[in-house]
């Protein structure tokens, strides 16, 4: 293993001839292993070579068009090339975007020759997107495909990307004698052996251990079935709600999103609010759950727990919390409780939640009927959806952030990862089943029937979610690049029911997990919901503070009152095993 930069001198002639073998063994495994593997259909999901295609066409059929980019191009270098020479800090034809963090160092700026190599690199990053951008006779979905895969490849080239042409890495170089970059090559052939596929890491692993650093909130197991652990949580208060509270996490992450480090732990916190909190842990599944769809997760999920927490507590009435993708389970859930008289929750939260697919973001573009087909062979072939592959897909959404920069620093700068606890979470992915996931892109993805009355039909009932009249609070993030706000407000016109709509600051992860004590974003807030989302935002206020007290002020209306703290295992369901439970370690 590789030690820190800082902690050694220039790197010895015995380390590099060591790390030279090392990366010329591990470059020749990695080759063969590529070159054996056979290339099926599915390795281009985004079908660039179609697209690519259908670009070219476009530019033989309007060249004028490329023309006019590379004249504008051609302008440009000519006035980057006239300023380098004066260099007097007048500002240059291109500068970064806002929130681009990659030309923070000052030498990007005060140094000239590092201002003209970042400029010629915007400039021709620019001028390549715009020929995609303006490209005549190309279809949306065409064009969305053709700039990620494109964009994708511009961040890489990067010139923050490159030791020499990296400012900070090369001060590093020369105050370390290039023990920064020794330690780098180690870090990346450590990470290569380990995993055995081209990932940066984003956190240190070795600094957690879920049940140990991690999901360390005291509770019980007190149900399990094939698909999910129901865990119920020791109460740290000598009264508790009456009714108990449920918490949905996505089925495609590790519910201790919700349970992370203590005083970064959301269920820590529900608990000492005097809630008897139960959380669903999701399987992670194999081949074996293959055929477990939308239907199995909603009877095997939500409404089996449901039961179970009325046989550990002795209470019907339930408030319960879906967040992301479990919000999605929930809603469908409530319409078919609604369809069959069912009232058993008494309120419902939904955190960063689509139920309308109509503008579903940038996840989009990978899904079409002719992406969704060749994903589903692959699936049906392993009976799952491979979790790492959304992980990454996710990561490749936000590149420069989610990537490059993690690659900068554990590569170039030498340093292994921070240990942070949500990133750490975040690389610890979850299989889908193939029937699960054939269901919800086609259903929800891309037909968008939930929304529809009657458009989908679980254990032979139709649901609409007009007839969903459960009070709920409906909490977005302004960030989310994942459940876009202007989508997942449409939820305020699809329930008939009291909708409270909450737009918090920042993301999809950290806008959620956001402890009152931390005080670092905010929310806003309306007394209405009107049918443009836009003018919901310009008539909101502006609160200080976690929407974590917001909602505690809303739900404890739900609450039913008081009764005396209750133990995990001592009503009619007895203790399997101590919480996180055995289904959350099961790692792919």
């Amino acid at each position: 293993m590789s030690a820190a930069s800082d902690d050694q001198g220039a790197p010895t002639a015995a380390e590099l001839f060591h790390t030279t073998a090392r990366l010329t063994r591990t470059g020749l495994e990695l080759w063969m292993k590529q070159c054996t593997r056979p290339l099926e259909p599915h390795d281009d999901p985004l079908r660039l070579g179609e697209a690519g295609l259908a670009l070219g066409l476009s530019l033989l059929r309007d060249p004028v068009e490329l023309a006019r980019v590379q004249a504008r191009m051609w302008a440009d270098y000519m006035s980057l090339a006239s300023r380098s020479f004066k260099h007097n800090g007048a500002e240059g034809p291109a500068t970064p975007a806002g929130g681009d963090r990659r030309f923070r160092d000052d030498a990007w700026v005060e140094n000239p020759v590092f201002d003209t190599i970042k400029q010629s690199y915007l400039i021709a990053a620019r001028g390549i997107m715009q020929v995609i951008a303006q490209a005549e006779g190309l279809d949306e979905p065409t064009r969305q495909r053709l700039a990620f895969a494109t964009q994708q490849v511009v961040d890489a080239l990067a010139p923050s990307n490159f030791a020499l042409t990296n400012p900070a890495v090369l001060r590093q170089a020369l105050d370390s004698g290039g023990r920064n970059l020794v330690d780098g090559l180690n870090n990346f052939l450590d990470d290569l052996e380990r995993t055995g596929r081209m990932e940066v890491p984003m956190a240190d692993e070795s600094h957690f251990r879920v049940g140990r650093d991690l999901a360390v909130t005291p509770g019980k197991v007190v149900y399990q079935n094939e698909l999910m652990q129901l865990i119920q949580y020791d109460s740290t208060t000598e009264k508790v709600n009456r009714r108990p509270l449920l918490l949905l996490p996505p089925w495609m992450n590790k519910f201790y999103v919700m349970d992370l480090r203590p005083g970064n732990s959301y269920i820590q916190w529900l608990v000492d609010e005097g809630h008897t909190v139960f959380v669903v842990s999701w399987v992670n599944p194999g081949k074996e759950l293959a055929g477990k769809g939308f239907e199995s997760y909603m009877l095997e999920g939500p409404v089996a727990a449901l039961d179970a927490i009325e046989q550990a507590t002795g209470e019907r009435e339930v408030n319960v919390v879906g967040y992301c993708l479990g919000g999605i389970l929930l809603s469908a859930t409530l319409a078919w409780m609604a369809a069959r008289g069912d009232n058993r929750v008494a309120s419902a939260t939904l955190l960063t939640t689509m139920v309308d697919f109509d503008d579903a973001g940038e996840v989009s573009m990978f899904i079409d009927e002719k992406g969704i087909d060749s994903l589903e062979e692959k699936i049906w072939e392993q009976g799952y959806l491979d979790g790492r592959a959304v992980y990454d897909t996710f990561r490749t959404l936000r590149a420069n952030d989610l990537i490059w920069s993690f690659y900068i620093n554990s590569y170039l700068m030498g340093k292994k990862p921070a240990a942070f606890d949500l990133l750490f979470w975040n690389s610890d992915s979850t299989n889908m089943p193939a029937a699960m996931h054939t269901f919800f892109m086609r259903n929800m993805y891309l037909k968008n029937r939930l929304r529809e009355p009657g458009g989908i039909t679980l254990s032979g009932v139709p649901i609409d979610l007009a007839k969903v009249k459960t009070p709920s609070y409906v909490l977005s993030t302004i960030e989310d690049h994942i459940a876009p706000w202007k989508t997942t407000y449409q939820t305020t016109q699809l329930f008939s029911g009291p909708v409270k709509f909450v737009l918090g600051e920042s993301g999809h992860i950290a806008g959620v997990i956001n402890p009152p004590a931390k005080n670092k974003y905010g929310y806003w807030t309306s007394a209405g919901n009107p049918a443009d989302c836009d003018e919901w935002l310009e008539g909101a206020s502006h609160k200080e503070g976690s929407w974590w007290l917001d909602w505690s002020r809303w739900v404890r209306r739900f609450a039913g009152g008081k009764v005396a703290a209750r133990k995990p295992g001592e009503g009619a369901l007895p203790a399997i095993e101590d919480a996180p439970g055995s289904y959350v370690l099961r790692r792919n």
